[in-house]
């Protein structure tokens, strides 16, 4: 075996480290990219049949969430996601209150006090074929 000069091996012993920089590099973007990205969100919601909600009743849909309304007009639908952070905001008797930074909204989902801008967004209700109630929130 030949005897190596210091210049060969540290020549030798520096390609070594880059090649093994080079591979954990390499496997670290074979990891991002192979990331498995989250389903989307479930944006249509089989509530059942419309029976099972009186006239005049406001029902709280946790699985939403949302607050589902039958008015003499029919079905209505009001996110319970604060349009501030996103958090979702909790039933009050003079309406929602957000838990993360005080926001106050109305009955009717309108803001009553700030940091909110906006109000509760609403959403849609439909009667399927099938006889169903459905709630969608895209």
């Amino acid at each position: 075996m030949t005897d190596l000069s210091r210049r060969d091996f540290l020549k030798l012993a520096s390609r070594a480290v880059l090649a093994a920089a080079g591979l954990l590099g390499l496997g670290g973007l074979f990891r991002f990219l192979d990331i498995q990205t989250d389903p989307s969100p479930q944006t249509d919601f089989d509530l059942g049949l419309p029976a099972k909600y009186p006239l005049g009743s406001r029902t709280i849909l946790p699985d939403v969430p949302a607050l589902l309304v039958h008015s003499q007009s029919g079905f209505s639908a009001l996110s319970l996601v604060c349009t501030h952070l996103g958090c979702t905001v909790e039933n009050r008797a003079d309406g929602f209150a957000c838990p993360c930074h005080g926001s106050r909204f109305d009955l009717l989902g309108n803001v009553t006090r700030g940091p909110a801008g906006k109000h509760l967004n609403p959403l849609r209700t439909g009667i399927t074929s099938d006889g169903n109630l459905h709630l969608y929130t895209n």
